[in-house]
């Protein structure tokens, strides 16, 4: 028998076939454009017009990589991604020849070096600070860099896992976000913040409100060190989460107190809180039943409550206060909210922090509450200028995802995510190895760490924590920058 024959007459055969095949299938997709009638452009163009979806599709994932310019491309662009994923690797960050980084536009921001710096190649670690110091267990903690709030259920079992095990490296906290307290935030061993959401999750009973018996239960944990109530979230300030149905697994759903299989969706404001008295009396319900550090999360539109609030703390006593305060960006991250929100409603962080600091400042209240900074500060850079700004802590939730691997494929809000963080599929998750990525994590934070002090001692400070608004300059319309503390004149304090 001649084999090539054989061969090439089955080859013939199957590719005839497939013609055939093809040419069914181009004759069935033709008959359902011409006759459908919800799309023009395949109705006027039957089956090439189906090409334009598809590249519409895929034209989000190939920008990243064939289009968009190193420093153009948004939410993060690729420039700050890479030195993410440089750091995380524990590859060099360093650069040659000169910045890619434009220095004209309106908005950016540069640093002051000092003419003397000391004679070390770094500055010293931050000083610890103890927020708390009346409650009955007090937090002391070292670190300014933390890990921002993600829920396990917006995130993956293997994603929360490896998170906590790298915070826990790094020395650094991590916050829960208001999906509850799961196995995997406690085996991985770091300090943790519980996030009490306005559905309450992990602490409700069974009408949906704060049960004390449960918020017991968690602080008896001693790994979380504080309690944060969240009224705001920088993604969608004035709408509470939303979880979809297929990712609120059996074991989700048992952390949460909630039904399995079914839509998410928290209120978007805590009932009970109506008003700032409101705001304080919670923030003490939760300190002496909890005896840890309390403080609230909140996005800043309008900022009016936050100087009555400080009134109220004053005639109440500054034990009354909360211990510390998030100022979320209206530029924050989030698993899914609606673009209308998403795109316009809040105030970014660089006008939000220093407002709220000097509000903060004028009310005396600067040596009692501790003001944390989230949204969009994942590299050295924008750490350092928050604190500048007046931010005590730094917390970063996507600079820790992509630490985890995450390539921006904006597939949060679905159940797809290629990298397993934001999916509960076991097949994607299976690429999100625990171990490696926990090494990633705590590189990133070490990193990070690093070069926040590497921009303070050029500065001439001893530590972080001394930058201040005029070790700082931000560049005007005129192209010439202008000192923070001349856009924000620091407040004295009035006691």
């Amino acid at each position: 028998m001649d084999l090539t024959y054989t061969f090439l007459d089955v080859f013939t055969r199957v590719f005839a076939l497939a013609i055939v095949l093809g040419l069914i299938a181009i004759a069935v997709f033709y008959v359902v454009d011409v006759t459908q009638t919800q799309h023009a452009i395949r109705r006027n163009y039957p089956v090439i017009g189906r090409f334009r979806y598809i590249f519409e599709h895929l034209g989000e994932f190939f920008r990243q990589y064939f289009f968009a310019m190193d420093r153009e491309e948004m939410p993060f662009n690729r420039a700050e991604r890479t030195w993410v994923y440089q750091a995380a690797k524990g590859e060099d960050t360093t650069v040659a020849f000169g910045s890619t980084r434009d220095l004209r536009p309106t908005g950016t921001v540069l640093f002051v070096n000092c003419p003397y710096p000391t004679l070390e190649r770094d500055s010293v670690a931050p000083a610890g600070v103890v927020i708390g110091p009346y409650c009955e267990v007090p937090y002391r903690t070292d670190s300014f860099f933390n890990v921002s709030a993600m829920s396990f259920g917006a995130i993956s079992r293997p994603a929360v896992l490896a998170l906590s095990k790298g915070a826990k490296k790094a020395g650094c906290w991590m916050n829960t976000g208001e999906g509850g307290l799961s196995p995997y935030h406690l085996e991985g061993g770091a300090d943790l913040v519980f996030q009490i959401g306005t559905a309450k999750y992990g602490v409700r009973d069974d009408d949906g409100e704060l049960s004390e018996q449960r918020l017991r239960e968690i602080a008896a944990h001693e790994q979380v060190r504080m309690f944060e109530i969240k009224l705001s979230q920088g993604a969608k300030p004035g709408k509470g989460g939303i979880l979809p149905g297929e990712k609120v697994t059996q074991e989700i759903a048992a952390i949460r107190f909630i039904e399995a299989g079914q839509d998410s969706l928290s209120p978007n404001r805590h009932p009970e809180i109506d008003s700032e008295e409101d705001l304080l009396e919670m923030i003490a319900r939760v300190r002496d039943t909890t005896g840890k550090p309390v403080g609230f999360k909140a996005v800043v539109g309008a900022y009016g409550w936050l100087e009555r609030l400080c009134e109220k703390i004053n005639r109440r006593g500054v034990d009354s206060a909360p211990d510390f305060i998030t100022i979320d960006s209206a530029d924050g991250g989030t698993g899914a909210a609606p673009m209308s929100l998403i795109d316009y409603m809040g105030l970014p962080l660089k006008e939000s922090l220093p407002l709220v600091r000097d509000i903060i400042d004028r009310a005396g209240l600067s040596e009692r509450i501790y003001l944390i900074a989230s949204g969009k500060l994942v590299t050295p850079g924008e750490a350092a200028w928050a604190l500048c700004a007046g931010a005590d802590f730094v917390v970063s939730a996507r600079g820790f995802m992509f630490a985890l691997g995450c390539i921006q494929a904006l597939q949060c809000n679905r159940n797809t995510c290629p990298t397993g963080i934001t999916t509960h599929d076991e097949d994607l998750q299976k690429g999100l190895v625990v171990s490696d990525k926990a090494e990633r994590v705590y590189r990133y934070a070490i990193a990070v760490n690093k070069g926040v002090s590497i921009i303070a001692h050029s500065c001439g400070v001893p530590e972080p924590r001394h930058l201040k608004r005029f070790h700082c300059r931000i560049v005007q319309d005129t192209g010439l920058s202008v000192p923070l503390d001349e856009l924000y004149p620091p407040v004295n304090s009035s006691g």
